[in-house]
């Protein structure tokens, strides 16, 4: 769970694994995957870094990987 601010100045917890998406509309808004919509006043790289240390403190450090790149196609 990740604590946010919602535009009225007030906390909201959020459920990091419940976040489909984050925009910037230019206010950020935060689409669960239920389809609810929060409007916050944190950036989207805030929220994603309070995401990253969220899921390291509760270990699910394998979900953050990232896939390798694919090697270049070859231009000759």
């Amino acid at each position: 769970m990740i604590t946010l601010t919602r535009l009225n100045q007030t906390p909201v917890v959020v459920n990091a694994a419940h976040i489909a998406t984050v925009e910037s509309t230019p206010d950020t808004l935060i689409t669960l995957l239920g389809g609810e919509r929060i409007l916050v006043i944190e950036s989207p790289a805030e929220i994603s870094r309070k995401v990253v240390a969220y899921l390291k403190q509760v270990g699910w450090s394998g979900l953050m990987q990232v896939a390798p790149e694919p090697a270049p196609a070859d231009g000759g």
